[in-house]
């Protein structure tokens, strides 16, 4: 827990009461994974959800000593980062996809305009969000709950309505427990929520596959992906995305719906991505990779996106392409540079499966019969806002 210790080294025997430091760093630090998956449902950035767990982990520290049980450990760091997130919220920001703020552009009109990053809903790595659990059915809907489109589904809600929403159907909370973490009533929690699961369900889209370990069938879809975009062959391509999937390209406005619009720009404004590599990554409960483009130098492949892909009735439904590569590469703990005589791995150096994933490629499925039973209105919730879907987010 070095970036704790750093930071509040100064005051740890105060702040700690005389207690052990080393135990202190150790219990709070086992809550991190968990808390940056809170934060990043909470705020749609991945920066900004570890800058809140940084800072709940430091508000926690100085103030153990006030830490009195009556809770438990967990709910206590709970309530900070709530209220850490409450008041990062307050600036009003709405983090959205391209497909929640336009409409599709047709090739033709075809323009790359930036927006500035805090618009944007932003990837993040499995493994900084997904803890490890026993329970088959708690892994599926923590996945389900941290897809790109649910995420963005929850920036409709006012900020206490998400955290309720997140605390009670993704996070199983009692109506109680809530009450006590925002300092309110169990009938203001129900009816908060009441009013979360309305929102969402007006917004609602068609359903689309559970995520949960990849099939067979979608396994071997995605290495023709992978053969396809790696031999530039829009022909294979478009055979393995639906009629409507849609391309997106944040910092850029831009997107793209069906597989003409979306081959056509990869082999006109796209086409210096002839070549490319693709390396396998979990982002986001999905299925993703890391895009090499070859380098202009000649001297193997350079860094051009992280891809996160939706998969919906056995074809891909969206490749949504995050260009900014000096923020994702590193989260993502990928090299900068592949050389030239580089095979395709199947997974990237330092980059590992989330905890409780399955070895090879995340993505999505069938989920176990116990979480379509325990999270009856979430699953709704989750399948209403899978992919591509434009849900209007006002900026």
């Amino acid at each position: 827990m070095s970036d704790l210790t750093t930071t509040t080294a100064a005051g740890a025997a105060a702040g700690a009461g005389g207690a052990d430091a080393a135990g202190i760093d150790s219990r709070l630090e086992g809550h991190r994974i968990e808390l940056t998956g809170y934060c990043y449902r909470m705020l749609g950035s991945a920066f900004e959800a570890e800058d809140a767990v940084q800072d709940t982990l430091v508000r926690a520290w100085r103030n153990f000593d006030k830490f009195e049980g009556r809770s438990s450990l967990r709910s206590w760091l709970y309530r900070i980062a709530t209220n850490v997130c409450l008041d990062m919220l307050n600036a009003g920001n709405k983090r959205a996809r391209p497909v929640d703020l336009t409409g599709p552009t047709p090739l033709a009109q075809a323009a790359l305009s930036p927006r500035p990053e805090n618009v944007w809903l932003e990837p993040m790595p499995d493994g900084r969000i997904l803890p490890s659990v026993q329970d088959p059915a708690e892994a599926a809907v923590a996945r389900e709950s941290v897809r790109l489109a649910f995420v963005a589904a929850l920036q409709h809600l006012p900020p206490k309505q998400r955290a309720v929403l997140i605390l009670r159907e993704v996070l199983a909370w009692k109506a109680a427990e809530v009450a006590e973490l925002l300092e309110t009533s169990v009938a203001s929690v129900n009816s908060a929520l009441q009013r979360a699961r309305a929102t969402l369900t007006e917004t609602e889209s068609r359903a689309g596959d559970a995520a949960d370990p990849l099939d067979e069938e979608q396994q071997k879809l995605l290495e023709r992906y992978v053969k396809a975009f790696e031999g530039y062959d829009m022909a294979a391509l478009t055979a393995l995305l639906h009629e409507d999937a849609v391309m997106t390209m944040p910092p850029f406005d831009l997107w793209l719906r069906g597989t003409g619009d979306i081959t056509g720009f990869m082999t006109s404004i796209g086409a210096a991505c002839a070549g490319s590599k693709l390396v396998p990554v979990s982002a986001n409960g999905s299925p993703g990779f890391a895009h090499y483009k070859p380098a202009e130098d000649g001297d193997g492949f350079v860094p051009w996106a992280v891809q996160v892909i939706d998969i919906q009735d056995g074809a891909i439904t969206g490749m949504h392409c995050f260009l900014d590569v000096p923020r994702w590469f590193p989260l993502f703990g990928l090299p900068d540079r592949l050389p030239a005589d580089s095979r395709t791995p199947r997974r990237a150096p330092g980059v590992g499966a989330a905890p409780g994933a399955c070895v090879r490629l995340r993505g999505v499925g069938t989920a176990p019969a116990s979480a379509r039973v325990r999270y009856p209105l979430l699953r709704a919730l989750l399948q209403a806002h899978h992919v591509g879907q434009p849900h209007q987010v006002q900026q």
